[in-house]
């Protein structure tokens, strides 16, 4: 490619819609990445106990995946998927504020469901919009959208320590739901999904057919297994690695690193390999990386060597994403197209999270390190299932 042609693709790239999901998943995840780190001091500084505050999030989480499929349902039912996307997250940009007026249990664990209820499709439906627009307009990739929004986490991450430093835990919420707001507006920029021909009400019909899809389960259980296993190390690792010795500027470099190998696998490495792989080989690679990164976790703290396994992050989660978006592109009419992302989201990621965070407190309070040998073993059933993850005749789907 010659200067003239680069330059000419790139400005096909910076006048699509390429800018405005940028916006749009880059205040998400920034909103996210400001908010959850200190959302539970917040609830702590506001009167709560630390088992209320456990009950509190996990009736978040439990409103998420109820309201997911909901919202999934209504989006494809109205043909309105970016109606419903602008509308919750307005929805969760207002109702933000509303924590400041909270104190106590009760009135706490209201706005916290009704915020669950809000944000629960935003990444589901913005990456269903994302999908749709990179295959209609072909100037980039999907990947390129979900790096920036991983980039994105990390700055609203490290920006929120720098509020709370300066303004206190109180500021993460201004700046969460100001940013779910500029989201909302980003909305209005994104194109639609498309117009498509009339069809009768899905109710749960629709969710009945994607569950009968036989390679539709098998990918949310190889998602479930693989992207699941990675609940330990998002909740316990830094502990392990704390107890061994390690220091927090050594931590905070590890989670760094495994962070920048997502967004370079979002932005660069998975689109390269899946154009030159099937969806079951990067599946099969995910997994057999994520037996490999847990057995080396439950192994060692050796700095050296988990600054070489965390660079595998990238591929157990990024690149498995990935080749589940394309699968579901490829499998799934485009009347189910936002039912599929928030089931996808629910019950592969969502409902799997939830069990195995729970199950990972136990599992590491009785073992340590150890513990990671089970997420390891999780892995393993899930590289028979990934090596039929290819869609067969349409039939047999």
């Amino acid at each position: 490619m010659d200067a003239r042609t680069g330059a000419k693709a790139w400005s096909s790239v910076l006048t699509g819609s390429f800018p405005a999901f940028v916006l749009l998943q880059g205040s998400l995840y920034a909103a996210y990445g400001t908010e959850s780190p200190f959302l539970p001091s917040f609830l702590g500084e506001r009167g709560l106990s630390a088992g209320e505050i456990g009950v509190v999030l996990a009736a978040g989480t439990l409103m998420r995946l109820a309201a997911g499929p909901v919202a999934g349902h209504l989006a494809d039912r109205y043909d309105a998927t970016r109606a419903v996307l602008g509308i919750a997250a307005a929805a969760a940009g207002v109702i933000s504020f509303a924590y400041l007026a909270g104190y106590g249990f009760w009135p706490l664990m209201l706005v916290s469901m009704l915020h669950a209820s809000a944000i629960a499709a935003l990444a589901p439906l913005s990456d269903a919009l994302a999908l749709t627009a990179a295959e209609r307009e072909g100037t980039f990739s999907y990947g390129w959208v979900r790096g920036a929004g991983s980039a994105a986490f990390v700055l609203g991450t490290l920006a929120s320590g720098l509020l709370v430093a300066r303004a206190g835990v109180a500021s993460i919420i201004v700046s969460s739901g100001v940013l779910f707001l500029v989201m909302a507006l980003a909305t209005s920029r994104v194109p639609a999904a498309g117009p498509r021909e009339p069809q009768a009400s899905l109710g749960l019909d629709g969710v009945r057919e994607l569950l009968a899809m036989a390679l539709f389960r098998r990918m949310l259980i190889v998602a479930a297994l693989v992207i699941g296993s990675h609940a330990l190390n998002d909740g316990f690792a830094v502990i392990l690695w704390r107890e061994a010795g390690i220091g927090p500027g050594t931590i905070s470099l590890l989670w760094s690193e495994s962070v920048a190998s997502e967004v370079f696998v979002f932005v660069l490495a998975g689109p390269w390999l899946l154009s030159r792989a099937s969806t079951a080989q990067a599946a099969m690679l995910a997994a057999g990386l994520g037996v490999l990164r847990w057995s080396v976790l439950a192994s060692t703290a050796s700095v050296p060597v988990l600054a070489v396994i965390q660079l595998t992050h990238g591929l157990t989660f990024a690149l498995l994403h990935l080749a589940n978006m394309r699968l579901i592109t490829s499998l799934v009419p485009e009347r189910l197209a936002a039912t599929a992302q928030t089931l996808y989201g629910t019950l592969g990621l969502g409902v799997a999270s939830a069990v195995l965070t729970a199950t990972a407190g136990l599992l590491f309070g009785a073992l340590g390190a150890g513990a990671f040998w089970a997420m390891a073993a999780l892995c393993v059933p899930a590289l028979p299932l990934a090596s039929s993850m290819e869609r067969g005749p349409p039939a047999d789907a």
